[in-house]
């Protein structure tokens, strides 16, 4: 639901959606939502207190820093064009931000005998299918709210951040 969030927040943003997009955004999310949990479950138990400890203030950090920037760029312009916006670069700080607790989910998995692949592509595929969606809704809605949906966008995903925080520090 994070990638979910996330993609929505992405397809407000661009006004002409295409394809390629929500499958970009699709892989990117799909892709490292299906990896995170693989590298938790191999990493098992020698690294589950770390990874558990900071995840939320990493995917927080990262959200909010990507939100704020959405922000800045809606309130006062910025001259890259919308297109930027799935850039490999930027797309891989979003997936990894998403993903970071399907790490510790997968360091969980490692101590139930869970079948890690099948869990895998299971996530990788749901992920994929609502990435892809939330781009395509996201520029719907985002017809209709024109300028506002940058800010829309960044609000989302500092909201985000701000949920995955007060979640692991367990005052939500």
């Amino acid at each position: 639901m994070d990638a979910f969030a996330v993609s929505l927040g992405k397809g407000l943003t661009v006004c002409n959606v295409r394809p390629r997009y929500a499958l970009s955004a699709g892989a990117w999310f799909g892709g490292f939502q299906a990896l995170m949990p693989i590298i938790g479950y191999f990493l098992g138990h020698s690294f589950a207190g770390v990874v558990t400890s900071v995840d939320h203030w990493i995917a927080f950090a990262l959200l909010a820093l990507i939100g704020g920037n959405m922000l800045r760029e809606a309130i006062w312009g910025d001259d890259e064009p919308q297109d930027g916006d799935f850039a490999p670069r930027k797309m891989l700080v979003m997936a990894i931000a998403t993903s970071i607790d399907a790490l510790a989910v997968g360091i969980t998995m490692a101590f139930l005998e869970v079948n890690i692949w099948v869990a895998a592509a299971v996530i990788g595929v749901i992920t994929f299918a609502l990435s892809a969606a939330g781009v395509m809704l996201g520029c719907r809605f985002g017809n209709y709210l024109g300028s506002k949906a940058g800010v829309l966008g960044g609000l989302i995903l500092i909201g985000l951040g701000v949920k995955i925080l007060l979640e692991h520090l367990e005052l939500l």
